[in-house]
């Protein structure tokens, strides 16, 4: 992860500051590129303790082209809890606004609620696997094609769907992946518009990381390269202190992700699947979400 260390300290030298949509604050870099081999290890950041479990759930939950956030609250997975908040803040008539906690007890307990308020809207599940008003599902045809054409440059999901980006809650930040086959080896390349440097993108290394992981195991092919294209490249200056800590820190080696079966399919696929090995890292450090 000597990569991500290195634009960490990148945007800290030479980011510029301005002032983003959240008006949190931000210093930032536009462009940004980082390729990762995974015959070297998984890409999990060591330098801060990663939940593992929280990010393998997160991915399921989008290959399963779900959007409500019950599910991943009673798997105990709190990413995702800001942003429906921040909308029930915005858009219910209750005279009493429910509290943050009021909130998620309601989205895990009470259903006819958890409908109403727990969905993010049709963001990257519904856009992988059930894109536009036909629910084309983008992510199967892709391996249907890679099985059938796999020296195809059309390997493409996109989660830009302009005609749906006005019901989503945030816009789409990983917009476009692409697979590239060749010699019996599997490539994924991620662009991303905006990436939130401290909290986000080690997540969504790791994501993608599976994902790619995930396509070669079903594709029967060797997972490669991990290719990572970034557009606006930030750190929010509530996370500054929190970074330069972490920058501190001497990396470990890198563990790895076993795949204990073979999938059929995208459905075919549970958390009990996977096992990260001899992964070491330092404590877990916490840091605001910007909404």
């Amino acid at each position: 992860m000597k990569q991500y260390l290195e634009l960490c300290n990148k945007i800290l030298i030479s980011g510029e500051d301005f002032v983003d949509r959240t008006k949190t604050g931000c210093k930032s870099i536009f462009g940004y590129f980082m390729k990762f081999d995974l015959n070297q290890g998984f890409p999990l950041l060591t330098t801060k303790k990663m939940p593992f479990k929280t990010i393998l759930r997160e991915l399921l939950w989008f290959l399963k082209g779900n959007t409500n956030i019950k599910e991943l609250i009673d798997k105990k997975v709190n990413i995702w809890n800001e942003w429906p908040y921040d909308h029930y803040l915005k858009s219910s008539n209750d005279q009493k606004k429910l509290s943050f906690e009021e909130f998620i007890f309601q989205i895990k307990n009470n259903s006819d609620f958890a409908q109403k308020w727990g969905d993010i809207g049709p963001l990257y599940g519904k856009q992988w696997r059930k894109w536009g008003k036909n629910n084309i599902d983008q992510l199967e045809n892709i391996i249907k094609e890679i099985k059938k054409n796999p020296s195809s440059r059309r390997l493409l999901v996109s989660s830009w769907n302009v005609d749906e980006l006005d019901e989503m809650l945030l816009y789409p930040c990983h917009v476009l992946f692409q697979f590239n086959v060749i010699n019996g080896n599997i490539d994924l390349l991620l662009y991303q518009r905006s990436c939130d440097v401290f909290l986000g993108v080690p997540f969504n290394i790791a994501s993608y990381c599976l994902l790619l992981l995930i396509v070669a195991n079903i594709c029967d092919l060797k997972p490669r390269n991990f290719i990572y294209s970034m557009g606006n490249c930030h750190i929010y200056n509530n996370h500054l202190e929190i970074l330069k800590k972490q920058l501190k820190k001497l990396p470990f080696s890198l563990p790895q992700v076993k795949i204990t079966k073979k999938f059929k399919n995208l459905d075919d696929i549970e958390e009990t699947d996977f096992l990260l090995l001899n992964y070491n890292s330092h404590e877990k450090l916490v840091g605001e979400i910007s909404v």
